[in-house]
């Protein structure tokens, strides 16, 4: 029998082709579910050792959402909380830098804005939302956590899907993270780390940590290049509107530094690779977000 090698090796490389793919994005598919919850509070928190917040998240959420928008996987979103430090207090929406955020995505991208929650004003509501997601998480409809803030708001909305008696559901639950920070970080002595949602859940939920997208001293790589504005000049210059906006949500760190490395979850997952870069971030975005 004749072999068509030309053909074998087209099947071949097909089938390493998906499976690099599956390997690569965790088995996400396009009809999964994603949520997140970022950190990133304006105002100061006098009561913990930095009073400030995170302000990396202020244009993390938008260059995160900016992915999701690109794909065209606005609907996947399903839940969005932010300024999540437990405790801390909240600022006037003039100053509230992650809703300014938040605003700009659902205004420019099409998001859905009752999927987004301020949790210093919305803490009930932001937990009851994030449990019933998760409360409805199947192997055939799981969910995907993308942890981009502290542990304490996931603790409380664990504790709230196991009194809704869905604690099964967070079998079909997949957290990504790339922080010890975000795991392990505490602002208050009675706060909970990654570690106590383990233990509250029985490990039920799936958990796996990519790499630390910050690469500080190397501008040209991850997501992270200290006062480097430089090398992320092409959204300043971008010819669509709304990704100049996202150079000024990213310009916005209060500490000057052009930080956005949460988003490089969001690019892990749903692009498959966990070494991403200005330069990749630009051939990605290309001409802009219809």
């Amino acid at each position: 029998m004749k072999i068509n090698t030309k053909l074998l090796l087209l099947l071949i490389s097909i089938v390493l082709a998906e499976n690099m793919v599956v390997a690569q994005s965790w088995e996400y598919n396009n009809n999964n579910r994603v949520a997140a919850s970022f950190d990133g509070n304006s105002a100061p928190d006098n009561q913990y050792k930095w009073p400030t917040g995170d302000p990396d998240d202020w244009g993390a959420l938008v260059a995160s959402c900016g992915i999701m928008a690109k794909l065209g996987l606005q609907e996947n979103l399903v839940h969005c909380s932010y300024n999540n430090f437990i405790d801390a207090p909240a600022g006037p929406d003039n100053e509230n830098q992650l809703k300014i955020s938040a605003d700009g995505v659902v205004d420019r991208w099409g998001f859905n804005k009752d999927n987004f929650f301020d949790v210093t004003k919305q803490l009930k509501e932001s937990k009851l939302h994030l449990a019933k997601e998760i409360g409805k998480s199947t192997a055939s409809d799981p969910l995907y956590f993308m942890h981009a803030g502290l542990s304490e708001f996931l603790y409380q909305v664990v504790e709230e899907v196991i009194k809704q008696g869905n604690i099964e559901a967070l079998n079909h639950v997949y957290l990504l993270s790339h922080s010890k920070f975000n795991e392990n970080e505490i602002r208050r002595d009675y706060h909970r780390t990654w570690g106590d949602v383990q233990n509250l859940c029985g490990k039920r939920i799936k958990y796996k940590k990519i790499k630390d997208q910050n690469d500080k001293d190397n501008p040209n790589n991850l997501w992270h290049s200290k006062e480097d504005f430089s090398v992320w000049y092409w959204m300043r210059d971008h010819k669509d509107p709304n990704i100049r906006w996202m150079y000024t949500r990213a310009k916005a760190h209060s500490g000057g530094d052009a930080d956005i490395s949460d988003c490089g979850l969001f690019y892990y997952l749903l692009v498959g690779d966990d070494n991403g870069s200005p330069s990749k971030f630009r051939d990605f975005i290309g001409d802009g977000i219809k």
